[in-house]
Formats: structure tokens, sequence, C-alpha cells
């Protein structure tokens, strides 16, 4: 159900006056679960709602959300965090997120592809107060987040060419990230040394 577009846009549908609210639910679980895709959510909310609203929704879910896994992860620690994430992630950005700066972990929430989720929870276990972390990862989120609520409404509105655009220009994002994600790596870690946290 959560893995398919179709459904999840129908469900929503059907709930109408209350499907602003069903839709930020959506993107709040999606943040918490794996299994429920936030390009799929990010879509269907500029469809059904419009690329303004649907965009605010978004976000207002990706922020309830990005809190809850911050405070997990600072409530329960690392004796249970350990646990849900990787020790390749943890071995690369622990000594990083240490001592960097707001900068650089902007860049992260930013980068598509990047496990946002997992850095929520991971931050939570840093002495980065509440306050900087809610603006970052708010911020950090809305470019790709619009970007998926505009491709949402130029569909709804049948302005295909507009959405092969931002779609294009999505896809060449997604792929150079990809691409050139050891060098972004490295950009951050020289960072390390001229920024302190």
């Amino acid at each position: 159900f959560f893995s398919n577009r179709d459904k999840i846009q129908n469900f929503i549908s059907s709930f109408n006056g209350w499907a602003p609210v069903i839709f930020i639910l959506f993107q709040f679980l999606q943040v918490l679960f794996a299994p429920v895709p936030g390009e799929a959510t990010g879509f269907i909310g500029g469809y059904l709602f419009g690329a303004f609203p649907g965009f605010c929704y978004s976000c207002i879910g990706l922020t309830i959300g990005s809190w809850i896994n911050f405070m997990v992860g600072r409530f329960f620690g690392k004796k249970y965090i350990r646990k849900w994430i990787s020790q390749k992630f943890l071995n690369r950005f622990e000594p990083l997120l240490k001592r960097q700066g707001v900068f650089v972990l902007l860049i992260l929430f930013i980068l598509p592809g990047f496990p946002k989720d997992y850095l929520c929870l991971f931050l939570g276990m840093t002495v980065l107060p509440i306050k900087v972390f809610m603006i970052i990862s708010t911020i950090g989120r809305m470019p790709g987040t619009l970007m998926l609520s505009l491709q949402g409404s130029y569909v709804f509105d049948q302005l295909y060419e507009l959405f092969m655009i931002i779609f294009g220009i999505s896809m060449v994002v997604v792929f150079l990230t990809y691409r050139f994600r050891k060098n972004l790596y490295d950009y951050i870690e020289r960072l390390n040394h001229k920024s302190p946290y």
C-alpha cells in the first residue's frame, strides 16, 4: 500500500475536507518509517492540493516527523539508536558532525538521496540545540519538497512540458549528486578543518 502512489492518492482523496490532515500524517509517517516513500507523498501533495498548499502541508508533516526522530535520538541515546543506524554511516559522519557548523548540516539535508531520516536520529545524540536542528532540517528539506510539489501540480493541470522540465532538472541534480557523491563527502570533510562546530 505505502509503495503504491495511486492507492495513497485515492485513500487521501476519500477524506474530502480532512484530506490535508491525512496527507500531513502520511508525510509524518514517511519520515518515521522507511516503507513510506517520500517521493510519492511529495508528488501527491502537489497533485491533490496544488503546488503551494501541497508544499506547505508537506513541510508541516516533514518537520513534525524530523522533530520526533530527533527527540527519539536524544532521549533513547546511543545504546538503542546505534542498532538502527549502519556502522558505515556512523564511521563516516560522527567525527564530522561533532565539529561542523550549521552550513555543513544544511548541505546534508539539501543533498538528494542522503539518508535524512537517519541523520535526524543521529543528530539527536549530539549536542546540537533543538532550535538549531528545527531550522536546519526545515529549510534543508524545502528545495526537494518544492520540486516534488511542483511536479504533482503540473501533472494535475496537464502542464506536461513544465512537468518534464522540472522532472528533468530533478533527475540531473540527483544524477550529479550520486555521480559526484564522493567529491561532495570529501568537500564536507575538508570543511571539517575550517569551521568549528
